[in-house]
C-alpha cells in the first residue's frame, strides 16, 4: 500500500458557530458561546475542532477561516481543520495568504481540508464559476496554494489562474511546506486526485464499505502518479446522535439533517449516521476505523442548545468504549 496510516484513532466535534437546526429564533453567535464550547471541547479530550463551509447554504452558516482563528485564541491544543473550504469558490492567492495567517495564529495546528462541494448550484453561480469547472480549479487551486507555501516568489500560468510572475508572500506558513491538505469527495475522479495531490482524505456520507474502496482507489491512483509510500491522513465527519434508543436517535438526526439539506434525509440516515446509545455509537466508529478512518469528526445532530449535552455525553460514556483504538 502506497498509503501509510496513522496507528492511532483520533477523534473531534465538527462546528462552532452555527446554529443547530430546526430552530426559528434570531440567531446572534456570542463569544462566550464560542469560548463556552471550545474549552467543553479541549476539557473532554476530544483531539480536534472542525468548521464547514459554504457561501450559500439553507441555514445560518459564517466563514470556515474567521472561526477558526477565534478559536485558536481559546484553545493552545486542539487541531483545527476545515471541512471542507469550497476552494473553487475563491481565488487562491488570496486564500494562501488567509491559510498561512490562520497556520501563524493556530501556532501550526492547522489541517486545510478542501473539496468542491456542488449540492447548491446558486453558489457557484453567485461566485462567477461555472459548476462544471469546480474539479479543475479545485486542482489547480491547490497547485497555486503549494507554491505559496514554500516561501518562494511564485510565478503561476495556469488555465483558471494567472498568469503572474515572481511574486512575493511573506511570512510562509508555520508548518513546513504548509497544512496538509485532505480533499474531500466521493466520486471516482475525486478520489483519484486525492491520490494524486492529497496529504489526506475526509470524506462524508459514506458507508464503511465505501470508505474501504476509497481507500483502496485513492492508493491506486497516489501510486500511478509515482508518490512513492507517503504518510497519509484518513479523516471522516460523521453525523452523530446520541439518545436512549436506536429510533430516538433516528427521529432526531433525520429532523435536523432534513432542514440542512433540504430533503427528507430518514433513508440517508439510516445507512450513514451513528446513532443510538454510546455502546452503539462506538461500534460504529469501530466499523469506520476498521476501514481505515484514523480522524472520526462527529457532527452532533439535534437542537442548538443540546449540543453541550451530546459533547459530553460522547466524552463521559463512548470515548472510553474507544480507549484501545485512542491511546498512543
Amino acid at each position: 500500500m502506497t498509503l501509510t496510516l496513522d496507528s492511532r484513532l483520533r477523534v473531534g466535534i465538527q462546528t462552532i458557530h452555527r446554529r443547530t437546526e430546526p430552530a426559528d429564533a434570531p440567531w446572534l453567535p456570542r463569544i462566550d458561546e464560542l469560548v463556552d464550547l471550545v474549552k467543553l471541547v479541549d476539557d473532554s479530550g476530544y483531539d480536534s475542532l472542525w468548521v464547514g463551509d459554504h457561501i450559500s447554504f439553507p441555514v445560518a452558516i459564517l466563514d470556515p477561516l474567521l472561526q477558526l482563528a477565534q478559536a485558536a485564541v481559546i484553545s493552545r491544543r486542539l487541531t483545527l481543520g476545515t471541512s471542507v473550504l469550497l476552494l473553487p469558490l475563491r481565488h487562491p492567492t488570496p486564500v494562501a495568504k488567509q491559510v498561512t495567517t490562520l497556520d501563524h495564529l493556530t501556532e501550526g495546528r492547522l489541517i486545510l481540508g478542501v473539496g468542491v462541494g456542488g449540492e447548491f448550484p446558486r453558489e457557484y453561480a453567485a461566485c462567477d464559476v461555472p459548476l462544471n469547472e469546480r474539479g479543475a480549479r479545485l486542482a489547480e487551486g491547490v497547485t497555486v496554494l503549494r507554491k505559496f507555501f514554500t516561501g518562494n516568489p511564485v510565478t503561476h500560468h495556469g488555465k483558471f489562474y494567472g498568469p503572474f510572475e515572481d511574486v512575493p508572500m511573506n511570512p510562509p506558513p508555520r508548518q513546513p511546506g504548509g497544512p496538509p491538505i485532505w480533499f474531500g469527495g466521493r466520486k471516482d475522479p475525486a478520489l483519484r486526485r486525492v491520490g494524486r495531490l492529497g496529504d489526506g482524505y475526509l470524506a462524508y456520507v459514506v458507508s464503511p464499505e465505501m470508505y474501504r474502496d476509497a481507500l483502496i482507489t485513492i492508493d491506486q491512483a497516489a501510486a500511478q502518479a509515482g508518490r512513492g509510500t507517503i504518510p497519509f491522513g484518513t479523516g471522516h465527519l460523521l453525523f452523530t446522535r446520541l439518545d436512549h434508543t436506536y429510533e430516538a436517535a433516528l427521529d432526531r438526526a433525520t429532523e435536523t439533517l432534513s432542514v440542512r439539506y433540504a430533503m427528507d434525509f430518514r433513508k440517508a440516515a439510516k445507512r450513514y449516521c451513528a446513532l443510538g446509545t454510546p455502546a452503539m455509537v462506538a461500534e460504529r466508529i469501530r466499523e469506520f476505523h476498521a476501514a481505515g478512518v484514523r480522524h472520526v469528526v462527529l457532527d452532533m445532530l439535534g437542537p442548538y442548545q443540546e449540543k453541550p449535552e451530546q459533547i459530553a455525553w460522547f466524552a463521559n460514556d463512548a470515548l472510553p468504549l474507544l480507549a484501545d483504538l485512542t491511546a498512543g
